[in-house]
Parts: C-alpha cells; sequence; structure tokens
C-alpha cells in the first residue's frame, strides 16, 4: 500500500488551533473580557474622571474588576514548574519581546504627537508595567510555591515592602511584590482551590452581596478613597494613605477587598460559551496591549477633555466598548500576532530535543494555550 501523503504543517497548526479554541474553558474568556472591557473604559474615560462623579464612582467601585482580576486571571494559567529551556523560552516570546515592541511602539507614537523619543527600560510606559510585572511573577511562581506558607509570606512581603522607599516604580517592584499573594492565589484557584466556592449554591448570593456592597462604597464615598490607595505604584512615604504607622492596614484591606471582590465576580461568571463575548474574551491579551495606542492619540489632541455633557459621556464610554470589541475580535488577533506573539527564532539558539514536559494542571482541567500570558 501507497503511505499517505504527510499533511502541510499549515493544516496541522490550523487542526491545533481549532483544538485548541474548543479546548478552552469559557468561564475564563468571558471573564477576561469583563476585565479587558473595563480596563479600556476607565482608560479612555481617565482624563475626565476626576470632574465626573459617575466616573469617578465607577473607578472605584469597579477597581478589584480590573488590574487585581487581571493579575488573578494571569496566575490561573501559570505554570509552577521548574523554569527549564522551553518555559524560559515562552517567557522571552510571550511576554518580554512583546513588552520591548510595543514600549517602542509607544515611543514612537509620542514622539508622532510632539514628545520628546524616550526610549523606556527602567520604568515602560502606561500598561506595560503589567508585562514586567508578569515576567518577574512567573520567575518568582516555583520559588513561591515551595514556602510552608505561600499566601501568608507573600502577603507579608506585600505589606512590608511600602516601607522600602528603594521599592517604587523602577522596574515595577512595588507593584510586582504587592500584587504577588494574588498571582499566588490565581495560581491556587488554577489547581483546583476554592472549588466549593465556585460551585455551592450559598455562595451564589454572598458574591451577589459583595458586588452589590462594592457598588455602595463606589456611590456613597468614592471621594474618599485616595487613587494611592489602590495604584500600589509608591511606597508608604510617597502615598501616605494615614500615617506610616497605619499604612500597612490600609494595603491589606485593599488587597483582601480585592481579593474578596475577584472571587466574587467568578463565582457569578456563566461558565458556558457566550454569543460573541467568549471570543472576544480570548483577545484579552490583544486588547490589553493595543487599546494605549489608539486612545494615546484621541486623549493628546484633546477630544476627550471636549466630553461634557451625560449623553457625551455615555457616548464615550460606548466607544470604548467597541473599541475592545474590535480589538478583541479574531481578524484583529491574527494582524497583530507578529507584535503579540512574535517569532523568536533569529534570536535564541535552537531548541534542544528531550522528553515532553509534563503539562500543568490548570483551571480545573481546562487547557491553556497561553499559560504565562496576560489573561
Amino acid at each position: 500500500m501507497d503511505k499517505p501523503l504527510p499533511r502541510p504543517a499549515a493544516a496541522v497548526c490550523a487542526d491545533r488551533s481549532r483544538t485548541a479554541e474548543r479546548d478552552r474553558n469559557p468561564w475564563w474568556d468571558n471573564a477576561r473580557f469583563l476585565s479587558a472591557t473595563l480596563i479600556v473604559v476607565l482608560h479612555t474615560c481617565g482624563s475626565i474622571m476626576a470632574r465626573e462623579d459617575a466616573l469617578h464612582s465607577f473607578h472605584i467601585a469597579s477597581w478589584a474588576f480590573r488590574v487585581p482580576a487581571f493579575v488573578m486571571l494571569a496566575g490561573v494559567f501559570s505554570n509552577a514548574g521548574p523554569l527549564g529551556p522551553r518555559p524560559l523560552r515562552t517567557l522571552l516570546q510571550s511576554i518580554v519581546l512583546p513588552a520591548l515592541a510595543f514600549s517602542l511602539l509607544f515611543s514612537l507614537e509620542s514622539y508622532w504627537l510632539g514628545a520628546e523619543f524616550t526610549v523606556h527600560v527602567v520604568e515602560l510606559p502606561w500598561t506595560l508595567w503589567f508585562l514586567m510585572s508578569l515576567f518577574f511573577w512567573r520567575l518568582l511562581l516555583p520559588l513561591v510555591v515551595q514556602l510552608r506558607h505561600p499566601l501568608l509570606v507573600t502577603t507579608g512581603v506585600s505589606l512590608a515592602v511600602g516601607y522600602v522607599d528603594e521599592f517604587g516604580m523602577a522596574f515595577s517592584a512595588s507593584r510586582t511584590l504587592v500584587y504577588l499573594p494574588l498571582f499566588y492565589l490565581g495560581w491556587r484557584i488554577g489547581q483546583g482551590y476554592l472549588n466549593t466556592w465556585f460551585t455551592s449554591r450559598w455562595s451564589l448570593p454572598v458574591a451577589v452581596a459583595g458586588i452589590l456592597a462594592s457598588c455602595v462604597v463606589g456611590w456613597l464615598w468614592h471621594r474618599d478613597v485616595k487613587g494611592n490607595w489602590l495604584s500600589m505604584r509608591h511606597p508608604y512615604a510617597v502615598a501616605d494613605p494615614l500615617s506610616l504607622e497605619w499604612a500597612w492596614l490600609i494595603r491589606l484591606l485593599v488587597l483582601a477587598s480585592a481579593a474578596a471582590l475577584v472571587l466574587c465576580l467568578l463565582r457569578l461568571m456563566p461558565r458556558r460559551r457566550l454569543p460573541l463575548i467568549t471570543t472576544l474574551g480570548a483577545g484579552g491579551f490583544t486588547i490589553y496591549l493595543l487599546h494605549p495606542l489608539v486612545i494615546l492619540p484621541v486623549r493628546e489632541q484633546g477630544w476627550i477633555s471636549r466630553v461634557d455633557t451625560g449623553v457625551e459621556i455615555v457616548g464615550l464610554v460606548l466607544c470604548a466598548i467597541l473599541l475592545t470589541m474590535v480589538l478583541g475580535s479574531p481578524p484583529v488577533r491574527r494582524l497583530v500576532r507578529p507584535l503579540t506573539r512574535p517569532s523568536a527564532g533569529w534570536l535564541l539558539a535552537p531548541a534542544a530535543t528531550g522528553p515532553e514536559q509534563p503539562t500543568p494542571v490548570v483551571a480545573q482541567g481546562a487547557a491553556a494555550p497561553e499559560p504565562v500570558r496576560t489573561p
């Protein structure tokens, strides 16, 4: 008998891509889309937020569902195994190279808009701090899981680092260590931790109450919540929440409430595929990287600052949602894939052949095609 002809590599890759898409857990993609949408909306309206009570209230009420949710979802899809050659190559290709590429694009766009050309190395611009932190979280995770009480130790480090002035925005050091407990908690959730919370009937009304409580706090006390309490960018001496003596307690309350609210969000998030939303949520990484490049010129031209009336604000929010949907669409993801997932063959030595590393169990048995990316 004649042997069957080998299939083209492109066809094999296409089949693998379709299989991975079918194996994706829609629960996580639904959560990605919501978090990405909230981030884009708040970045779009950021320049007028201080003067508009409704937007500022929304900013405080939804804070935990943006950056903390992204941090925990990134932990869900991370691997705590040894950092061998293959994981390190993946880190370079999926985090380091995209961070450098988009940092350069941001510098070029800022220069085109009239700013001085700056090469960002120590402090990556705007949202790219997350990629730098994600790189260090991924390096630290195999060490953290070796501790006897990882969550307790990382929380202690998170609270103590605020007293060290050297830990600030450089290399995203402050936010890396402050958010490390949430990243570790996300990894534990990916290993099946807190399954009872996500599946029990009693947790559903508790989650609803948590979301409503966040909305009430945002509506009634949004002007009393200081932005420095939430940014995690600076040491306590700069943030100055109340006094240095009690600054750690403020941070502890913020982190605890963020973790609790993200758990409430995930409990209420539908687990089934949702029309359009689940597909767009799979592009959360692309949305996160691209949206600043679209918002920056619109903001610098002063178009956002002219928004004044309620109708105009609603229109601005709808435009931000539409932008999220466009950037997360499959055609845009395919178009910018050379930037979001660049080829590293020109930089890295040929990979050594050897036995396959075991695939980590994540997300309650769901496949994790992008194990170290932002969600």
